[in-house]
């Protein structure tokens, strides 16, 4: 079996590689899925704590496996998903199939799909939610398309959001600054002999 789990290992580390394909309408600078899933698993805990959900253990590893098939199907973006079906579900199966790591697709991955947990809602807002959060960092970067996209992520906003903390978050990252974090820690600011 240890065999079949490091040839997971190799799989999952070819996620990297992939791009996440609204980057075919976004240009370069697109977080890859490790990344994105990354700053999930820390969105889902933040809602989780705002909706006082105690299954964090459950979230994060829900968070952590929601795109795991995509290193067999690829991403699909709102428009790809159009034309193109994809068998997530089976690439999911596959790729935890004979591994120490399949409770992960029995147990949590699809509880995640049918979505009818408040754990799975969570981890679909923050999936949702990063995209907003990119939006915010490419528009610093001077990218316009946030604003093109502002009408669609309002709906998202208001029909795709599930819970109540995901909705305050949304509101919350329209004012936000993506640089206040590290301006605010300068040591300038911090430090008043800094420099002398």
């Amino acid at each position: 079996m240890l065999k079949r789990d490091i040839e997971f290992l190799y799989e999952i580390g070819t996620l990297k590689n992939t791009e996440r394909s609204w980057q075919q309408f976004m240009g370069s600078g697109c977080a890859s899925v490790p990344e994105h899933t990354f700053r999930v698993m820390f969105l889902a805990l933040l809602i989780a704590r705002g909706e006082k959900c105690k299954d964090e253990e459950k979230i994060i590893k829900m968070a952590l496996v929601h795109d795991v098939a995509e290193a067999r199907t690829g991403d699909a973006n709102y428009l790809t998903a159009v034309y193109v079906t994809r068998d997530e579900k089976r690439a999911s199966a596959d790729t935890f199939l004979g591994t120490v790591f399949a409770d992960l697709y029995s147990d949590v991955l699809e509880e995640y799909e049918a979505r009818k947990t408040l754990a799975s809602k969570i981890v679909k807002d923050a999936d949702n939610l990063d995209v907003d959060i990119e939006l915010k960092e490419m528009e610093e970067r001077g990218s316009v398309l946030a604003k093109k996209f502002s009408a669609m992520r309002k709906l998202v906003r208001n029909k795709k959001l599930y819970t109540k903390t995901a909705k305050k978050i949304w509101d919350e990252l329209q004012k936000s600054d993506p640089a206040s974090w590290h301006l605010t820690a300068n040591k300038w600011v911090k430090m008043k002999n800094a420099g002398k």
